[in-house]
C-alpha cells in the first residue's frame, strides 16, 4: 500500500520506486493512485474481517473502515487470518455507516456497493460505466454484513450498486470471498 504522503515524493528510477526516505517499493504499486477504500459494515465473524485485511492489502487498498460492531484490530482471530496485514494497513473505527457514506461522498469519493438488487450491475460488465464514475477522489467499496447484506437506504447513497454473478443453487458468496473478488476486480478494471 503506498499512502499519500509517499505518491508525492516519488521519484521513478527503472522498476521501482525511490523515495527521498530511502524507502522502495514496486513500481506496479506506486502506479496506484486514486485512494480505495474498504468499508465493513457490521462483519460478525473476526475471521472474515482478517481475510479481508490480508486481500485488501494485495488489492492496494488505501483504508478500511470498520463499522458499527465489525471486530477490529488487536484481535486473535483477525490475526490469525491476516497474517499481519492488520499491523500495516491503515484502518478507523466509525460508529455508523451512513455518517461515513456521506461524508466519503462529500470528499467526492464514488461508492460502490456490492449487494444483488433488481437494478445492480455483474461487477465484469461495468467498464463503460466506470470510465464516467471514476473520481480522482477515490473509490469505497462497500460490502454487507454476512446475514443482511446493505442496507436499502445505504443502497440509495451509493452512486454504483454492483453483483456477482451466480450460477448455483445460493445467491451469494460468504462476504470475505464476494469482497476479494469485487476489490480485485476494482483494482483490474480501474487501476491497471
Amino acid at each position: 500500500m503506498l499512502n499519500d504522503r509517499w505518491r508525492k515524493l516519488a521519484v521513478f528510477q527503472s522498476s521501482t520506486v525511490c523515495f527521498r526516505a530511502s524507502f522502495y517499493v514496486p513500481l506496479h504499486t506506486a502506479m496506484i493512485m486514486t485512494p480505495f477504500y474498504l468499508i465493513l459494515p457490521n462483519i460478525r465473524s473476526a475471521h472474515n474481517v482478517g481475510a479481508m485485511f490480508r486481500t485488501a492489502d494485495g488489492c492496494g487498498v488505501t483504508k478500511i473502515y470498520l463499522v458499527g460492531y465489525t471486530p477490529a484490530p488487536p484481535h486473535p482471530k483477525i490475526a490469525k487470518v491476516s497474517l499481519g496485514a492488520e499491523q500495516w494497513m491503515k484502518w478507523e473505527m466509525c460508529g455508523y455507516l451512513k455518517p461515513l457514506v456521506k461524508r466519503l461522498k462529500k470528499k467526492g469519493v464514488m461508492v460502490v456497493a456490492l449487494e444483488q438488487t433488481g437494478k445492480s450491475i455483474d461487477i465484469n460488465r461495468i467498464v463503460e460505466t466506470w470510465q464516467c464514475l471514476v473520481s480522482p477522489c477515490g473509490i469505497a467499496l462497500i460490502v454487507g454484513n454476512e446475514v443482511t447484506g446493505i442496507p436499502p437506504h445505504i443502497l440509495r447513497l451509493a452512486d454504483l450498486v454492483v453483483h456477482i454473478p451466480m450460477h448455483g443453487m445460493k445467491e451469494s458468496l460468504n462476504v470475505s470471498i464476494a469482497a476479494g473478488i469485487a476489490m480485485y476486480e476494482i483494482m483490474k478494471q480501474t487501476f491497471e
